[in-house]
């Protein structure tokens, strides 16, 4: 006879309420950065336009958050602590959620695993406050406190003390404080967050501060994100606003040439809740995969807003996940619109290159303080004046007699009947060439250093893409069909990206059972194994939810013609051929960046290189 014997049958038990106080506080709260964000998230709740945020020893003995929100009621607190009691949502409909919390399980399950006091005021009543130790409520207490809400969270997982073991060190903890604390302010930018590290005791010391932005949503997303990512991300932040089919994209994204070596500065919010989703990270990794090397990352900042019940947001213990009801437009949305705003960019590269330049040119400093020579700057009127005097001319004997010359330069002289000089456009006039590479051009603030290869390098392969675009990518019909053996989930997966797949050559259908033909490849890649290509896909499509693999191999191949069809390093330009480039440049979109994420051009400002002469 099978199963159990009489006497050993499991039998099903109810759980008392700490123990299930207990089971929710490990799925909400799995380390103190855990509890600073649900803690957090209530303030903002409550309306809070301060939040300050004390912790000690990582947040493992205590965690203090203080707002000036709407606050508690005295006779609202024990309910505060019973489980799934909340303001935020009436049970009615549950896809309706506008507040970062609704499950009313945060409080509670921090009671159970810590030693947590709620004291609260509303206004035109006293304050009073109510604590909790191992899921042991006490009685509401009268309180001195001028208005809003300070929960006090101490010694975390007392009550558990194995979970204790799994933590990592006090810095690691407080970092991960610190992240929690940067992401929703983000989301918040007209609010003012202070983060205090009080290890010790005392005052402590403050180890971030957001002081609340003012302007509209774009302004003070712009200065909070300088604050919090750095004025370098600031300045080489492009705007970005679309909108498709009831969702709207908003926030910054940085420039290609602004890039990170590791996936450390995405930042994903959707209806302003901080989000790490694979769909969005996708999407956005996506949109540049055209202009970043694979061991490159983009750096930005988006939000998705939408009606609610487009998204769900009920689909994690810890709320970090969504669900949206059309993916593949909230997909199609992030990489079209930050690929508009690419494009609105042109040849702009970011201001980084410039000041990496500056400072591998600029001496190392002396121990003796250098004197600082007070010069007479020329005015912008006598600067033309003085240049063309100081000016070489071809016949010149010096660098012009060397044998091996590294160096040349040509008269440009502008056209009169031109409505501008040439000085005035973005990328100026070429002056000079050095090492039959390097095309000097001066711009009315300063010069510009174009590598000629990298540049027309991306010109072809632009031009090409725009071909294929308006052409189609043209496939070849396989004389035996290939057939690909998978899982039964594998080729589910696959056939519905089919037709994504179809518009760039490549061709597949079911073959019975989970087998899928394929029937038609990309003719530029020539001959391929559609075997290696379709795993490939897959592995994308189970990583990130979405698949370059095809597209990323067809410009893999444009971007080698491109690199062939170039001018190649070496070759001398006449300075009719250099400025034309330059204008082919300003008019090309991504012309900034290499197809590789690399500058195409360096542009140093006048200011900057008198700085290096201590000429200021």
């Amino acid at each position: 006879m099978s199963g159990y014997p009489q006497a050993d049958r499991p039998v099903i038990r109810q759980l008392d309420d700490a123990a299930i106080n207990r089971i929710a506080a490990g799925e909400v709260v799995e380390r103190p950065a855990s509890a600073v964000k649900e803690l957090v998230e209530n303030a903002l709740d409550a309306g809070a336009s301060r939040v300050e945020v004390c912790y000690a020893d990582g947040g493992k003995t205590l965690i203090r958050v203080t707002d000036n929100g709407c606050g508690i009621a005295a006779d609202d607190l024990p309910l505060a602590l019973s489980r799934h009691a909340t303001s935020k949502i009436d049970g009615s409909d549950l896809l309706d959620i506008h507040t970062f919390g609704f499950r009313g399980e945060a409080l509670p399950s921090l009671g159970a695993v810590g030693r947590l006091s709620i004291t609260s005021r509303i206004p035109g009543a006293e304050a009073a406050v109510i604590r909790v130790a191992g899921g042991q409520m006490e009685p509401v207490k009268p309180a001195a406190l001028s208005e809003g809400t300070v929960v006090e969270l101490r010694d975390l997982f007392f009550a558990t003390p194995a979970r204790l073991k799994f933590l990592r060190t006090d810095r690691a903890e407080a970092q991960a404080i610190t992240d929690v604390v940067k992401r929703l302010a983000m989301a918040e930018p007209h609010v003012g967050f202070v983060l205090r590290d009080v290890s010790g005791g005392g005052e402590g010391r403050v180890t971030f501060r957001a002081d609340p932005e003012q302007g509209d949503m774009f302004d003070a997303l712009h200065g909070r994100l300088g604050t919090i990512l750095g004025r370098e991300f600031a300045e080489n932040a492009l705007a970005i606003d679309a909108e498709r089919d009831g969702l709207r994209l908003t926030g910054y994204a940085a420039l290609p040439t602004y890039s990170r070596g590791a996936a450390v500065a995405q930042f994903l919010f959707v209806n302003g809740r901080p989000v790490k989703d694979k769909l969005l990270t996708g999407a956005l990794r996506a949109a540049y995969f055209d202009f970043l090397s694979r061991d490159r990352h983009p750096a930005a900042a988006l939000f998705v807003s939408c009606d609610p019940h487009l998204v769900d947001v009920n689909v994690h213990p810890a709320k970090s996940e969504v669900r949206f009801r059309e993916p593949a437009t909230a997909r199609s949305l992030i990489v079209s619109g930050l690929r508009h705003a690419l494009s609105g960019a042109g040849h702009r590269a970011s201001t980084t290159v410039a000041g990496a330049t500056l400072d591998a040119m600029r001496p190392e400093a002396p121990v003796d303080t250098p004197r600082v020579y007070q010069m007479d700057r020329p005015s912008m009127g006598t600067r033309p004046m003085a240049y063309q005097a100081q000016a070489p001319l071809p016949e010149t004997p010096g660098f012009a007699e060397m044998s091996t010359p590294s160096a040349r330069f040509e008269q440009v002289v502008d056209e009169p009947e031109a409505p501008q000089p040439v000085e005035a456009l973005p990328l100026g006039a070429a002056r000079a060439q050095l090492h039959e590479n390097y095309i000097i051009a001066q711009t009315e603030t300063g010069i510009v250093i174009v590598d000629q290869h990298a540049a027309h390098e991306r010109l072809v392969y632009e031009k090409l893409k725009r071909q294929m675009a308006e052409n189609g990518v043209a496939s070849q019909a396989l004389l035996i069909p290939e057939i690909v053996e998978l899982s039964a989930g594998d080729t589910a997966r696959l056939l519905e990206v089919a037709q994504d797949l179809a518009k760039l050559g490549l061709v597949i259908e079911p073959f019975g059972g989970a087998a899928i033909a394929v029937r038609e490849t990309p003719a530029i890649l020539g001959e391929v194994n559609a075997g290696d290509m379709i795993r490939d896909v897959l592995d994308e499509l189970a990583d990130l939810g979405d698949s370059q693999t095809v597209q990323a191999r067809i410009e893999a191949v444009l971007s080698r013609v491109a690199c062939h069809g170039s001018i190649r390093s070496g070759r001398w330009m006449r300075a009719e051929e250099m400025n034309a480039l330059l204008r082919e440049m300003e008019a090309t979109p991504h012309s900034g960046q290499c197809n590789h994420g690399r500058p195409t051009y360096v542009e140093l400002k006048l200011s900057d290189i008198e700085r290096l002469f201590g000429r200021t």
